[in-house]
C-alpha cells in the first residue's frame, strides 16, 4: 500500500503520450518532403499524403488498443503474436526488435543529432557527438522509470512547444511560392500514382512509434485504460502537427529549393528567419532527437526483458534491478547502438528491417479479427472503433505498402525476411534444447 509520500506505481497517461510522440516525432518528417515534392508536384496531394499515413497509423492504433487492453503486458507484437498465432510469431517479431528494430532507429536519430549538432558547434566530430548522446541518454534510463519519465516529459513537451511556435511564425511570416493547396483534377491521378505508394513508405517511417507503448506496458499506470488512450492521442497530435509542419514547409519555400534536398525545414526556416533560420532549426531537430533516443531506449529493452521472462536462452535480459529497469537489457542495446554507429552500418540495417516491422504491425492487426473469432469471449475493456473498418483500412494501406516496397526494394526486404527466418531458428533451436520456459 503506497503512502502519500510514495510514488505510484507507473508513469502517467501523460508521461505515455510523451513517449508516444517522441518516438514518432524524429527526423522523417524534417527530412523526407524533399524527396517527395518531385513525383508529387502538389500541395494538395502532398497534405493527402501525409493525411492518409496519419489515417494509417491510427487505425493501427484503434486496433492495438483494443489487444493492450485485453492482453495488458510489455512487450508489443512479441506478446501479441505469440497469444494470438504461435509462440514462433511472436519470438519472430521480439527477435527483429531485439537485434536491430530499435537499435537501428536510435543509431539513426544519434547520428542525425551529431551532425545537427556539428551545425551548431562546427568542427565537433559527428560520431563522437552521436555516441556521447547515446551514453548520456542510457544513463538517464539506468536511474529508473521515475527518473526517465521527468526526462521524456521535460525533453517531449518542451520540443512540442518549439514545433508549434515554428508552425505560428511560419504562418505569420511566411511569404507563400505558389504551393496550392485546394484539389484539382490532376491531383486524383497523383493520389493513386506509384510515387504516392513510395512516398508513403517514408511517411509511415515518419509515423513508425505510435504502437510505443504497447511495448512497456508494465511501466504504465491503469494499462488497460491508458496504453489504449496514450496511443490514440499520441497518434492525433503527431497527424496534426505533421499536417502543420508541412503546410508552413510548402508555404514558406519554393518546391524547386525544396526537391531533393534533405534538409528541408532548415531551407524553409532559411526563408522565414535568414541566416539564423539554420540554427534555429537545427536546435529544435536536435532537442527532437534527443527525445527519441530517449523514447527508444525506454521501449527496446522493455522487449528484450519480456522474451528474457519466457526464454531461458535470454534469461540473463529479464534481470532487472530493484528501481525496476532491464539493466543487462539497456546495456545489450547501447552496445549494439555504439556498434552501428562506429561501423555506419545502421542505415543500410533500417532499409532491410522496415519490410519486417511493417508486416509484423499488419499480421498483430489482422491478429484482432482473428480473435474476434476464435476468442468471442475474450474480455476487451476497450473495444475497436470502427470495426472492422478501421482494421481494415490499415491492413488495406500496409499492404499497398509492402507490396511496392518488395517491388521497388526487392533485395533490402528479403534481407529483412532473412532477419525474421533468422529469429525462427533461434526460436527452433531454442524449443529444441528445452531453452523455452513456457508456451505463451
Amino acid at each position: 500500500m503506497s503512502t502519500p509520500d510514495s510514488k505510484p506505481a507507473g508513469i502517467s497517461l501523460s508521461t505515455a503520450v510523451a513517449v508516444v510522440v517522441a518516438n514518432m516525432v524524429g527526423t522523417g518528417v524534417f527530412t523526407s518532403l524533399g524527396f517527395q515534392v518531385g513525383g508529387l508536384p502538389s500541395g494538395f496531394a502532398l497534405l493527402v499524403l501525409w493525411a492518409v499515413g496519419g489515417l494509417c497509423a491510427f487505425c493501427g492504433a484503434l486496433a492495438y488498443g483494443e489487444l493492450a487492453a485485453a492482453m495488458p503486458r510489455s512487450g508489443g507484437e512479441y506478446h501479441f503474436l505469440a497469444r494470438i498465432f504461435h509462440p514462433a510469431a511472436g519470438f519472430m517479431a521480439g527477435w527483429i526488435s531485439f537485434t536491430v528494430g530499435f537499435a537501428a532507429p536510435i543509431a539513426l536519430a544519434a547520428m542525425a543529432f551529431g551532425k545537427y549538432f556539428g551545425g551548431v558547434v562546427p568542427g565537433a566530430s559527428a560520431t563522437v557527438l552521436s555516441v556521447f548522446m547515446v551514453l548520456v541518454v542510457a544513463v538517464v534510463h539506468s536511474a529508473g522509470i521515475h527518473t526517465a519519465a521527468r526526462f521524456q516529459n521535460a525533453a517531449t513537451w518542451m520540443k512540442v512547444a518549439l514545433i508549434l511556435v515554428f508552425i505560428g511564425a511560419g504562418a505569420a511570416l511566411g511569404e507563400g511560392h505558389g504551393a496550392r493547396f485546394t484539389p484539382a483534377a490532376e491531383d486524383w491521378a497523383l493520389v493513386t500514382s506509384t510515387p504516392f505508394a513510395v512516398s508513403l513508405v517514408y511517411v509511415m517511417y515518419a509515423y513508425a512509434g505510435w504502437n510505443a507503448t504497447t511495448y512497456i506496458v508494465g511501466d504504465i499506470r491503469e494499462p488497460r485504460r491508458n496504453v489504449p488512450l496514450s496511443i490514440a492521442l499520441g497518434t492525433l497530435l503527431v497527424t496534426g502537427l505533421y499536417l502543420a509542419l508541412n503546410t508552413v514547409f510548402l508555404h514558406a519555400a519554393p518546391m524547386d529549393e525544396l526537391e531533393g534536398r534533405v534538409e528541408v525545414g532548415h531551407v524553409a526556416a532559411g526563408h522565414l528567419f535568414g541566416e539564423s533560420g539554420g540554427r534555429l532549426m537545427s536546435g529544435l531537430i536536435c532537442l527532437g532527437l534527443v527525445s527519441s533516443v530517449s523514447a527508444m531506449t525506454w521501449v527496446g529493452p522493455r522487449v528484450a526483458m519480456t522474451m528474457g521472462q519466457d526464454a531461458r536462452l535470454l534469461a540473463p535480459l529479464a534481470r532487472v534491478d530493484r528501481r525496476g529497469t532491464p539493466q543487462v537489457a539497456l546495456a545489450l542495446q547501447t552496445l549494439i547502438v555504439a556498434a552501428l554507429l562506429m561501423t555506419s552500418t545502421f542505415e543500410k540495417v533500417l532499409t532491410c528491417v522496415q519490410f519486417s516491422i511493417q508486416l509484423c504491425s499488419f499480421l498483430t492487426v489482422l491478429g484482432v479479427m482473428v480473435l474476434r473469432r476464435t476468442q468471442p469471449g475474450l474480455h476487451r475493456p476497450v473495444r475497436c472503433w470502427g470495426y472492422p473498418l478501421t482494421p481494415l483500412i490499415f491492413m488495406g494501406i500496409s499492404l499497398w505498402m509492402l507490396v511496392y516496397v518488395l517491388k521497388e526494394r526487392t533485395w533490402e526486404s528479403l534481407a529483412g525476411l532473412g532477419i525474421m527466418v533468422s529469429g525462427l531458428l533461434v526460436y527452433a533451436v531454442s524449443a529444441k534444447n528445452g531453452m523455452t520456459a513456457k508456451a505463451l
